[in-house]
Parts: C-alpha cells; structure tokens; sequence
C-alpha cells in the first residue's frame, strides 16, 4: 500500500488524532472517511459508478459521464441540483 507524507498544524494534527480517538479509529480511517464523503473515487470505482447509472438509465456513455458529473457536483454542493428524470 502506497504511503503519502503530509505536513499539518500541531493543532489540526491534536484534532485529527483526538478525532480518531474519539470515534475508536485509527487516522488512517478517519482520512479515507473523508475521502469517501468527499466523493474522492478511484478510476475502478468511478467507471463501476458510470456502468451502473448507464445501465440502470438507458444512456450512452456521454450521456452517463455527463449525468454523473453534474450529480457529484450537486452532492458537493457546487452545481444546480440533478435533473431527476
């Protein structure tokens, strides 16, 4: 598994470790929690996500890509919200 270095204040170090400690998790769960809730996806899991909206939906592949980007960033709350139909 890959490592990645970070560089954070001491108090927003305290935060995240108090967090974890908090919740019984390690600081590594609590990140990728957070990843998750940002909608932070891996290629794998994006393409699954755009196979099953295209076929639950009916769409081309534009037309899903197109669907699931406006719909990641409604739920990010950066966009109008999806058109539902």
């Amino acid at each position: 598994m890959p490592r990645l270095t970070i560089t954070l204040s001491e108090e927003r170090h305290r935060a995240l470790k108090e967090a974890a400690l908090r919740r019984g998790k390690t600081i590594r769960q609590i990140i990728e929690e957070s990843l998750e809730h940002y909608g932070i996806k891996t290629r794998k899991e994006a393409a699954d996500l755009v196979a099953r909206a295209r076929a639950r939906a009916g769409l081309t592949e534009a037309e899903a890509l197109s669907r699931a980007v406006e719909e990641t960033r409604w739920e990010r709350g950066h966009g109008a919200a999806p058109r539902g139909d």
